[in-house]
C-alpha cells in the first residue's frame, strides 16, 4: 500500500472506533466527567496516604541503619584494638604511648 492509502485507511479507523464508542457508551459525557474526577480524587488521597506510610518507614529504616552502622563501627574498633594487642604480644613490644605522654618525657 502507498502512503496516501495508509493514513487514509487509519482515519477511517479512527472514526469508526469513535462512532461506535459514542454509540456504545455506558453513561452520558457528565456522568463519564464526574466519574473520572472521583477516581482522580479517590487516586490523590491513595497517593497522599502511601507518601506518609513510606515516610514513616523511610525513617524506621533510616534508625536501623545507623543502629546498625554503629554497631559494626564498635565491632571493627574492637578487633582493631585485638589486632595491635596481638601484634604487640607476638613481637614482644610494649603498648605504645600517647603523644603527650612521649612530649612529657622531651622525647
Amino acid at each position: 500500500m502507498d502512503e496516501d492509502k495508509r493514513l487514509s485507511y487509519f482515519f477511517l479507523g479512527l472514526g469508526v472506533g469513535v462512532a461506535v464508542g459514542v454509540m456504545f457508551a455506558p453513561k452520558t459525557g457528565e456522568d463519564t466527567r464526574r466519574i473520572i474526577r472521583s477516581k482522580a480524587s479517590d487516586g490523590k488521597v491513595f497517593i497522599r496516604r502511601r507518601g506518609e506510610v513510606l515516610r514513616e518507614r523511610a525513617g524506621d529504616y533510616a534508625e536501623r541503619g545507623r543502629d546498625v552502622l554503629s554497631r559494626q563501627k564498635e565491632t571493627l574498633a574492637s578487633a582493631v584494638e585485638a589486632g595491635k594487642a596481638a601484634y604487640r604480644e607476638a613481637t614482644g613490644e610494649k603498648k605504645a604511648a600517647p603523644a603527650a605522654d612521649l612530649a612529657n618525657e622531651g622525647v
